[in-house]
C-alpha cells in the first residue's frame, strides 16, 4: 500500500496546489518538479492518470470525479513503497475517491485527517486479503451480531463458511497475484474473480468490489498489448512510406502516438514515454516544415512558368 496520499487541485492559472495530505512517513514529502510534471500529463496530454519517478521513488496520481462538489480540477495522488503493485492501487480508486468526496472539507488539517482514516482503511483491507485470520475474526464478529439479532440459520450459516472460505479466498487470490506476475493475464483474471465469489459468499463487500475492479484491470492487458502491437505496425508503416518523400504523412503520426503514450502511461514505461514524447514534438515540427515546403514548392513552379 502506499505510503502517502495526498489531495491537490490545478488551478488554470498557478498550476498544481496541495489541499491536503498524509504521510506514513513523517520524511515524506511531494517535491514540487512531481507536481509539475503530473500537471503536465494531466493537463497537456489528458492523461486520467500519471504515473512518474524520481530518485527511485514512484508516485501516482489519478483524476478524482469531484462533480457533486462543482470541481473540475481535483486529483488524488500516492508516494508508493518499492515494488507496489500499481494494479491493486488502482482497483481501490473507487474506495479512496469515495471517502474524499463524502468527507470533503476546506480545511486543511481536517482533510488531512480524512486522507489518513482513508488510507488506514485501505491498509485494513489489503491485510484481510494476506491474512486469513483476520477475515475470520471479521466473521466472528458478524456472527455475534447475527446472534444477538436472533437471526439462528444465517448464524449457523456463516460459521460453516468461517471454517473454509477465508483459506480459500487467500489461495485464489495468491494464485491470482502469481499468475499477474507471470503476465497469465486471462488466468490472474479468473482467480480474482473466483476470489470475489468467495469474498461475496461471507458479505465482504469491500473485497468483492476491489477483487472486481482488479479482474477487469487485469483482463484488459491483453487488449492493449494487442492494441499497442497494432500501433507499432501503423507507425512502421508510415515510416516506409515517408522514406518516398511523401513528407505529408507526418501528420498521420500524431493520432497513433498519442495512443502510445498512454499505453505506456498504463504500463509504467517511463523511458518509453520520454521517448514518445520526444517523438511527438518532432514529428509535429516535421509536419509544419512539411507544410511549409509544400507552400513554397507550389510558390516556386508558379514562378517558374512565369519565367
Amino acid at each position: 500500500m502506499p505510503s502517502a496520499i495526498f489531495l491537490y487541485e490545478i488551478d488554470p492559472s498557478f498550476g498544481p496546489n496541495i489541499l491536503a495530505e498524509y504521510y506514513l512517513d513523517i520524511d515524506d514529502k511531494v517535491p514540487p518538479n512531481i507536481l509539475k510534471e503530473f500537471s503536465e500529463k494531466h493537463k497537456n496530454k489528458e492523461f486520467l492518470d500519471a504515473t512518474t519517478r524520481n530518485e527511485n521513488i514512484r508516485y501516482y496520481s489519478r483524476k478524482v470525479n469531484a462533480e457533486s462538489l462543482q470541481k473540475d480540477n481535483f486529483y488524488l495522488g500516492f508516494i508508493l513503497r518499492e515494488g507496489e503493485d500499481l494494479i491493486s492501487l488502482k482497483s481501490l480508486f473507487q474506495k479512496f475517491e469515495k471517502s474524499v468526496i463524502q468527507n470533503y472539507a476546506s480545511d486543511k488539517t481536517e482533510m488531512s485527517e480524512v486522507l489518513k482514516n482513508t488510507l488506514n482503511s485501505a491498509l485494513s483491507l489489503m491485510e484481510k486479503l494476506k491474512e486469513p485470520t483476520i477475515v475470520k475474526e471479521t466473521i466472528n464478529e458478524k456472527t455475534k451480531q447475527l446472534l444477538d439479532e436472533e437471526k439462528l440459520q444465517e448464524a449457523r450459516e456463516l460459521i460453516d463458511l468461517g471454517e473454509e472460505i477465508p483459506e480459500r479466498l487467500s489461495a485464489e487470490v495468491r494464485e491470482g497475484e502469481q499468475f499477474l506476475t507471470e503476465k497469465f493475464y486471462k488466468k490472474a483474471k479468473r482467480s480474482f474473480l473466483k476470489a470475489a465469489e468467495l469474498a461475496a459468499k461471507i458479505q465482504e463487500e469491500e473485497i468483492v468490489l476491489f477483487l472486481k475492479n482488479k479482474a477487469e484491470q487485469v483482463g484488459n492487458f491483453p487488449d492493449l498489448i494487442k492494441e499497442r502491437e497494432d500501433l507499432y505496425k501503423v507507425l512502421e508503416q508510415v515510416f516506409n512510406d515517408l522514406e518516398s518523400n511523401r513528407l505529408y504523412l507526418y501528420g498521420d503520426l500524431a493520432e497513433p502516438i498519442d495512443r502510445l503514450l498512454y499505453l505506456s502511461n498504463t504500463f509504467e514505461e517511463d523511458e518509453l514515454i520520454k521517448t514518445l514524447t520526444e517523438l511527438k514534438k518532432s514529428t509535429h515540427n516535421a509536419t509544419q516544415l512539411a507544410k511549409e515546403l509544400y507552400r513554397l514548392d507550389k510558390k516556386i513552379k508558379e514562378l517558374f512558368n512565369k519565367v
